[in-house]
């Protein structure tokens, strides 16, 4: 299936000026083994993303219930693909593969072995393609 008609939810399609660029193949090879730590892969459709290309999320340890416990499957790592215009998703896929994937499994790695008060809190990072130029930022989550 091409990227472009990945459906995020049954029934639902990119705008045919819209495509992903990247592909879970992309994903899972750029990231090796990391990939099992990656709870949700998505494909985000609807809104502008702006200059967004590819987002990362941590999600911590939180209790998230009444009973105060912690389902393991809430805890890990979660990656969004942002929809880019359809002209420009050869060349943004490229930078994303060169830079932006391989940055992203330098800050798994640096999550996963770095300090318990960095995997104790939640963290996002966005990668933003601004003029063929890649910058990210972080954000608490």
């Amino acid at each position: 299936m091409t990227a472009r008609n990945r459906r995020r939810r049954p029934g639902r399609r990119l705008p045919q000026h819209l495509a992903w660029p990247l592909t879970t193949t992309d994903v899972n090879e750029s990231l090796g083994e990391l990939a099992s730590h990656i709870r949700e892969l998505r494909f985000l459709a609807g809104r502008d993303s702006g200059t967004v290309v590819l987002g990362a999320g941590w999600l911590a340890p939180e209790s998230r219930n009444y009973g105060r416990g912690v389902h393991p499957d809430s805890v890990g790592f979660s990656v969004d693909v942002h929809p880019v215009d359809s002209a420009e998703r050869a060349a943004i896929r490229a930078v994303l593969r060169e830079t932006a994937l391989p940055r992203l499994h330098a800050w798994m790695t640096q999550g996963l072995t770095g300090a318990e008060t960095w995997r104790q809190t939640s963290h996002l990072r966005h990668w933003h393609l601004t003029d063929g130029r890649l910058t990210h930022t972080d954000e608490a989550a």
